[in-house]
């Protein structure tokens, strides 16, 4: 069977997009006469679903829209769900359905409320304007999610997320088709649930910063209205330093225990051992298991160094009796005791790859963070999984570089029985370096381009198109209250503190935060640390360093009119760079940019010399081995940040070099 790419036609915004997409005759206006109606079943999240759209709308377009209308009579854009499907949002969830819009309106058919919910977020991103008014052209969509698990991790431990953090995300994640918030509620840095039962774990493990139970609820429900699961993570039998400091009874070793503060691997693990261990734990997650209605229950299980266990004389000589022949075998035990308590309370396990053993139920989730090879062993296996390594988003890679990896890696080797097993992925945005101020511009907008390689065909690679796409979706985002670019251009503007903003907004568009954790191998960090530096307000992916990159290429392959553009932006970078330390000297939060300052002005002055000895001749004897030590000088990290456009310029001065007398 040939599978053919799907191919968007230039003046398509979708995202993801959709599995089937046919343009068709006509054009829909969207004008003060626009009408929805609903026929067919509907309930409060199909009602309060067109409420929204109509509401996010009217906002884009400046018109005063008709209501709602019910039953079978006319309407502008006419949706029928077949049935209602699940209250409560469930793995395998129908979530497809078919648009069409044409000159007589539009028809968005779903068999579920949730699949209309899906079709309403692509019938808003059809829409578009020129100078007859707002309107969509005419098409045929039949879509439906490649995986059924499509998960984003937010991490609620490190850093607590206030509710309208969450919610928020929730409406974003709804925009992109997402269908599982993964919501990761204990860490050794605090533990952030109300228990009622053991009153001391937010009592004594949070600082005060805790969800309340009837929050618990609210996110559940507020996720529910939107087609989404919540499935809550509480880690164990390691991370549970929080745990402790109220229960110190609970560990391997003595206590007392404190909160932690800085990040990384704790020692401090749950003794496997002890039924009181046990009895508590299935007291506790009972309690969650009523709050939280998902099918899956996250036990974490990663990353448990096992140190206090082999301190432990009681832990060896329990492992002896039992036979149980190092740490993982004793892990695995405490994971089956766990998922046999989660099975009381109507619940599967999942959890991170560590717990995966063979002597563990098949019905669990292993969700693998170390590459696609150990999820793809899983399946073989005989155990459902998801994959989010490579999608990372607190590594700061780029959004390409997220889309360029799939659930199913080209090598995996799994028949067809197998690739089913794997359900989907998860992009995880682990709280170390964000806080509520942050977050959004650390998930949004690259969290669409992963929630696309989730939902659409295999076949839908095109990096370029992505990007072209992604830009309009990412303002788009910002209407659901999104702070991604909002809060990026304050932040700067407070960093400037009444001097040069602009210099301070130009050097943070061409710069991104240290990949992967080398910003914490540079500068110790804690719970405490204010997230309020250059690197906070830097963006993930710099569409400015792309546009420079793309305007290098272009001229490098003939297109002169690339010249000038390049010309005014090296030297904004030179007087940009000049002007960080004056800046600096009124601002002394961005004492440590001064020398970036410095190598940005460096790069503008070798790119426009560059561009001038390739117009103009051969640069003299030795300019280029001086311009290659001075960008090699640049490209090296400051302030916990790195330049982008070094490259650029690199191949310029590459280009010039080349240039004969």
């Amino acid at each position: 069977m040939n599978i053919v790419p799907i191919v968007l036609a230039a003046t398509r915004m979708l995202m993801p997009v959709p599995a089937e997409i046919t343009d068709a005759p006509g054009r829909m206006p969207v004008d003060g006469a626009f009408t929805i109606g609903i026929a067919g079943s509907a309930d409060e999240r199909l009602l309060a679903g067109v409420r929204r759209t109509r509401e996010r709308l009217s906002r884009r377009t400046g018109l005063d829209l008709p209501a709602l209308r019910t039953g079978e009579g006319p309407a502008t854009l006419r949706i029928r769900a077949a049935r209602l499907g699940s209250a409560i949002p469930a793995l395998g969830d129908d979530e497809s359905y078919t648009l069409e819009i044409g000159d007589g309106g539009g028809d968005l058919r779903a068999p579920t409320v949730v699949g209309a919910l899906r079709g309403l977020e692509t019938f808003l991103q059809l829409v578009e304007g020129d100078g007859q008014g707002y309107f969509i052209r005419g098409v045929r969509i039949a879509d439906r999610p490649r995986f059924p698990w499509r998960g984003l991790l937010i991490d609620s431990g490190r850093h607590f997320m206030p509710i309208e953090v969450l919610k928020r995300n929730l409406d974003g994640m709804a925009a992109v088709k997402l269908n599982v918030l993964h919501w990761h509620l204990t860490e050794d840095q605090g533990f952030r649930v109300e228990s009622r039962r053991h009153p001391k774990l937010h009592q004594m493990g949070s600082d005060g910063l805790f969800y309340t139970q009837d929050e618990l609820r609210g996110i559940v429900a507020y996720a529910a209205a939107r087609g989404i699961r919540v499935v809550p993570e509480f880690d164990m039998p390691g991370h549970v330093t929080s745990w402790l400091v109220g229960y110190p009874e609970l560990a391997t070793l003595p206590g007392p225990y404190a909160i932690g503060d800085k990040w990384g691997i704790y020692d401090p693990v749950l003794d496997p051992t002890r039924d009181e261990v046990y009895t508590f734990l299935d007291g506790f997650l009972g309690e969650m298991a009523a709050i939280f209605p998902d099918a899956y229950l996250h036990i974490g299980g990663d990353e448990n160094n096992g140190k206090h266990w082999d301190q432990s004389a009681r832990v060896q000589e329990y492992k002896r009796a039992h036979g149980l022949a190092d740490n993982h075998a004793l892990q695995a035990h405490f994971n089956r005791r766990v998922a046999q308590i989660l099975t009381r309370h109507g619940k599967k396990v999942a959890g991170w790859e560590e717990i995966l053993h063979p002597d563990l139920p098949k019905d669990i989730v292993i969700q693998s963070w170390k590459g696609p090879q150990p999820l793809a062993e899983a399946a073989r296996q005989g155990f459902s999984g998801l994959l989010s390594a490579g999608y990372y988003l607190d590594y700061i890679h780029t959004a390409a570089k997220h889309y360029a990896v799939d659930p199913i890696a080209a090598d995996a080797g799994l028949d067809a029985a197998q690739a089913a097993r794997v359900l989907g992925g998860e992009a995880c945005m682990w709280s170390e370096f964000v806080g509520p101020e942050t977050i959004d511009s650390r998930i949004w907008p690259r969290m669409a381009a992963i929630a696309e390689r989730f939902w659409s065909p295999a076949t839908v690679t095109d990096v370029d198109d992505m990007y072209r796409r992604l830009e309009p979706i990412g303002v788009q985002l910002e209407d659901l209250g999104l702070t991604h670019e909002k809060n990026a251009d304050m932040m700067v503007r407070r960093l400037a503190e009444g001097g040069d903003v602009e210099a301070v907004r130009t050097l943070a568009a061409v710069v991104e935060q240290v990949k992967v954790y080398a910003r914490d191998d540079s500068r110790q960090s804690t719970r405490h640390t204010p997230l309020t530096r250059l690197v906070d307000a830097a963006r993930p992916d710099s569409r400015e360093g792309r546009r420079v990159s793309a305007l290098v290429a272009a001229l490098l392959s003939g297109a002169s009119a690339s010249r000038d553009p390049l010309r005014a932006t090296f030297a904004a970078w030179q007087r940009a760079g000049g002007a960080i330390a004056q800046v600096a000297a009124d601002a002394p939060i961005l004492a440590n940019a001064i020398p970036l300052g410095g190598d940005l002005a460096t790069v503008g002055r070798l790119g426009d010399e560059a561009l001038g000895y390739l117009q103009e001749g051969a640069p003299p004897t030795g300019w280029a081995d001086a311009a290659r030590a001075a960008l090699d000088a640049a490209a090296k990290p400051k302030a916990e940040v790195e330049l982008v456009v070094v490259e650029p310029v690199r191949a310029l001065v590459a280009a010039a070099a080349t240039r004969r007398p």
